[in-house]
């Protein structure tokens, strides 16, 4: 008679009070905020400082300190791409490291987790969900007319006019990757492991969606910002419901990448 091996179910996280693990969260968001605001500016100013070192050897650079500046500029398309993607992931990966390593059961864990074919049907549904989600607010949106316009959509399309197979890269393979070991690992993980999944989701949401559309910064209106600021916070928040579905981060972040597959696909079709 044959035996079936029941799927192993990942082990609950070890708990903790919640209160101090709300302040461990604040404290987790506050240092992930000054490592990409830090690590930002520590990438502008190399690029400067390559830039300026290049104009100088070619003998371009010259005037007064602020002709100088005018000369260098500052860094446009796939150079101010790299550097958010380098500030993002090297704050994701300090936090992990620092705040929020996984103990050795939650990987032995996730990774028999990621070995079940049911995570990865959990996770095709939950990225066609977030991009069918997104889909149909905007339709109904422009039905409405709001236009809505992301921040950084004239830059991502500037980018994949020009280097498509690095925006596939940056969009598709790596962000989705820092971006889950941030918000759904390190913050959203906090909580959970405290008893409180779901204040862990919509705190973790809220600043997932404030990380790719602050309210009140666009050009579309208040009520086109909130709607995209929604749909964002939305998104995280079915990423953050797979990953505790399935007990494995690489569930939120496959959901993530076809998500952010299919959004660049249909970007690239419009504009080559």
């Amino acid at each position: 008679m044959e035996v079936r091996a029941e799927p192993v179910a990942p082990p609950p996280l070890p708990t903790q009070p919640w209160r101090p693990a709300l302040a461990a969260f604040a404290v987790d968001l506050a240092l992930a905020i000054a490592l990409v605001f830090g690590l930002s500016i520590a990438g502008v100013m190399a690029w400067a400082a390559v830039r300026g070192l290049r104009l100088g050897l070619a003998g371009s650079v010259s005037g007064d300190p602020q002709h100088i500046a005018a000369q260098i500029g500052e860094p446009q398309g796939m150079a101010l791409v790299a550097i958010s993607v380098v500030a993002t992931a090297a704050a994701a990966l300090v936090l992990y490291a620092w705040r929020r390593r996984a103990a050795p059961g939650e990987r032995v864990a996730s990774h028999a987790a990621a070995r079940r074919a049911s995570t990865w049907g959990w996770a095709v549904l939950a990225g066609l969900a977030a991009f069918a989600l997104s889909a149909a607010v905007t339709t109904l949106a422009q039905q409405a007319g709001i236009e809505q316009v992301p921040s950084n959509q004239a830059l991502i399309e500037a980018v994949g006019a020009r280097h498509p197979a690095w925006l596939l890269l940056f969009v598709v393979l790596l962000a989705p990757v820092y971006e889950e070991l941030l918000f759904r690992r390190v913050l959203f993980g906090r909580l959970w492991a405290a008893g409180r999944p779901l204040l862990g989701l919509v705190l973790s949401s809220a600043a997932f969606a404030c990380m790719h559309e602050l309210p009140g910064t666009g050009d579309d209106g208040v009520l086109a910002g909130a709607l995209l600021w929604t749909c964002y916070a939305a998104m995280g928040g079915l990423f953050a419901w797979v990953y505790r579905r399935t007990g494995t981060l690489w569930a939120a972040i496959g959901a993530h990448a076809i998500n952010n597959l299919i959004a660049s696909a249909l970007l690239l079709a419009g504009v080559h």
